[in-house]
């Protein structure tokens, strides 16, 4: 209790706090703002892919409303994978720049917002079409080629302010700009998801009927599905916690320049060092290819197109022929999240930075010696954490999907187990930094 006072006391926290919600306000009303020239209909999301349902829920039904802010930060996102890519070692231009300290980082910075343009506008084309040819939720008032330019300037000028936004949050509010504003979003589209839930199992004609047998079976179901939530957050929680502890060793010298005693300290490896990066990344990449095909079929996507599209819906069995199913979508979900644990811990934790730094200060993990060495030892330790921590992300968001394949649990179970993962973490991270403000303020960090 003490803690939760402090953050009344400070104000550099309150300021902080207030300002994010202050954002949150702009990104609200952003969301509900249509488009000019844009109609949606009530059953918008009937007949719309996963994918599009994905973005969705990320962006808080900003696309359901098909808003100014309808393409969220994921264009943003889609750039900085790429870039990221590209910066190791691929392109000798970008690999500079990251070899270039602070210049080089917003040098970088720059390219991400040039290639979020271009890919937004592309995004914005291809849900435009998705939407009024293949589902027609939309309907647009002047199908021209300029009425399709302002929809996408509208579209790309809202991703460009929402990452602004993100931007001001991380210099001025709580936390990173650009994964609280997924936050945001997902936490406005939670309840939604869960009444739809209470809808289905406890829908009016099962209670009317007057059945106790259906009414139990559906109450039953319902509990089920908010106790898989509630052990999503607890397991999620979990592994956000877990750190492995390498007990480090510094010798310190006294006045007299004889040397003292050790003084025994711990470096931690966290378990999840990528934290939800990798769920948020390939969330995004799974988007991609129904977006791109969308751009080119004009409603009518051929054949092949239609299975690509199959293969890269992780929320269902995808028919390879008519007697044999695959989860395609499901095996390429958990690749992209395995791979990304291991390509952001790397970029989180620098094991040759640590042991350059190590033999500097003449600090050294107990029983390995200071230099190439320790590299190779922090290798290993990052690389089973990346394994674990990976493993750990692909059970939690995989395991509502493989549920709610067998009919046990709504599909909404497993957006909402995507968007646990990510709200978790986020608060997770997000309480670090408050934690990290108040205690540099004088305030203990274990009174909360």
């Amino acid at each position: 209790m003490k803690k939760i006072a402090a953050f009344f006391h400070n104000k550099d926290v309150l300021n902080r706090i207030l300002f994010t919600l202050a954002i949150f306000l702009v990104f609200r009303i952003g969301s509900a703002i249509t488009i000019p020239g844009v109609k949606t209909t009530s059953s918008i999301w009937e007949n719309t892919t996963n994918a599009l349902s994905l973005l969705n829920m990320m962006g808080g039904g900003a696309l359901q409303n098909f808003s100014l802010f309808a393409l969220g930060v994921s264009p943003y996102i889609t750039s900085q994978i790429i870039v990221q890519l590209l910066s190791m070692d691929v392109l000798p231009s970008l690999t500079q720049m990251t070899k270039e300290g602070e210049s080089g980082r917003k040098r970088l910075d720059v390219v991400t917002r040039m290639l979020s343009v271009v890919l937004g506008a592309v995004q914005a084309y291809g849900i435009t079409v998705a939407l009024q040819n293949n589902s027609q939720a939309i309907t647009l008032t002047d199908s021209s080629a300029w009425g399709y330019t302002k929809i996408i300037i509208f579209m790309v000028a809202g991703a460009m302010i929402l990452t602004w936004l993100g931007d001001q949050i991380t210099d001025k509010g709580i936390g990173n700009g650009i994964s609280i504003m997924i936050f945001a979003g997902i936490i406005s589209s939670l309840p939604h998801q869960i009444i739809g839930a209470f809808s289905e199992y406890l829908d009016s004609s099962k209670v009317d009927t007057g059945d106790a047998t259906l009414i139990l079976q559906g109450a039953v179901q319902l509990a089920v599905y908010l106790l898989a939530l509630v052990l999503i957050v607890v397991f999620v929680t979990f592994i956000e916690k877990s750190v492995r502890k390498l007990p480090v060793s510094h010798a310190n010298t006294s006045q007299s320049n004889e040397l003292s005693s050790q003084q025994a300290s711990f470096l931690p490896i966290k378990v999840n060092a990528s934290s939800v990066m990798p769920v948020i990344f390939a969330s995004s990449l799974m988007v991609a290819p129904s977006i791109i095909i969308s751009l080119f079929s004009n409603g009518n996507p051929p054949a092949w197109a239609q299975k690509i599209e199959e293969v890269f819906n992780y929320q269902a069995m995808t028919q390879m022929t008519e007697d044999f199913a695959f989860p395609w979508g499901t095996i390429i979900y958990a690749v992209l999240i395995i791979a990304f644990s291991y390509f952001y811990s790397q970029l989180e934790i620098n094991p040759e930075r640590i042991a350059e730094n190590f033999q500097t200060s003449g600090t050294y993990i107990t029983g390995i010696k200071p230099g190439t060495e320790t590299e190779r030892y922090l290798s290993r330790v990052l690389n089973r954490m990346a394994f674990m921590g990976s493993m750990a992300l692909c059970a939690i968001a995989l395991l509502p999907v493989i549920l709610s394949l067998t009919g046990a649990v709504p599909q909404s179970l497993s957006l909402g187990g995507t968007g646990l993962i990510i709200v978790v973490g986020v608060s997770h991270e997000t309480y670090n930094q408050i934690n990290g403000i108040l205690a540099g303020h004088g305030y203990a960090e274990s009174e909360l």
